[in-house]
């Protein structure tokens, strides 16, 4: 081949050469940018996990906390002026309404009558989300005393809530048949989280103490 065939070959090879080149650049650049905003959607995601985590202990905490403010709540609260620990003597049933004691708040707030038969438990009627005066539930430290922060910041958006169920149960050796005379609670709490739309709710039976 001559030198100018030789010359016109590789005018014509370089510009096709050059252009692949830049093609696969594109590509690249393209695939580079697809795996960055993959890992950065990773990372998102993970963040929003954790945060939602976060603010499911804080209302699981919460919750809890509402359970130990019941239990002293049975057991004796230690503020006398607001103690109603008399009411949960083993054989009474003082207080304990279908309407969770909403009928005198002051003292019953929060004890619902046990269901009878194939009715539906009474926790199940009381409103635990409602914050209102003339809810069923119990705030926390209502009848204890108690201070529980709520706020900002990693503070749950407000504070618990609980009610107590009137159980009845049988001792060793009576009929089964019949309907003891003794009692122990269940007892239901609501925890929210550092959004009011995060909520646990936890269940616990409890027996008083030395009963």
């Amino acid at each position: 081949m001559t030198n100018d065939g030789m010359e016109r070959f590789h005018r014509n090879i370089a510009p096709r050469q050059f252009g692949a080149a830049l093609i696969v650049s594109l590509l690249m650049l393209v695939v580079v940018m697809m795996l960055g905003m993959s890992a950065a959607q990773t990372a998102l995601q993970s963040e929003k996990a954790s945060r939602n985590d976060r603010d499911r202990q804080v209302a699981l905490q919460a919750a809890e906390a509402a359970l130990m403010d019941a239990e002293t709540d049975i057991e004796g609260s230690p503020d006398p002026a607001r103690s109603r620990s008399r009411l949960f003597a083993h054989d009474r049933t003082e207080g304990f309404s279908p309407g969770c004691g909403i009928e005198n708040p002051a003292l019953y707030l929060g004890l619902c009558s046990r269901a009878e038969g194939g009715h539906v438990p009474a926790w199940t009627n009381a409103d635990l989300l409602d914050p209102s005066p003339a809810a069923m539930t119990v705030p926390y430290g209502h009848f204890t005393g108690q201070v529980f922060q709520t706020g900002a910041g990693p503070m749950p958006a407000r504070p618990p809530r609980y009610v107590i169920e009137l159980m009845a149960y049988n001792r060793a050796g009576e009929d089964a048949t019949l309907d003891g005379r003794n009692y122990f609670y269940r007892v239901t709490a609501i925890g929210f989280g550092m959004r009011d739309t995060t909520q646990v709710v936890l269940q616990t039976f409890y027996r008083k103490d030395g009963k």
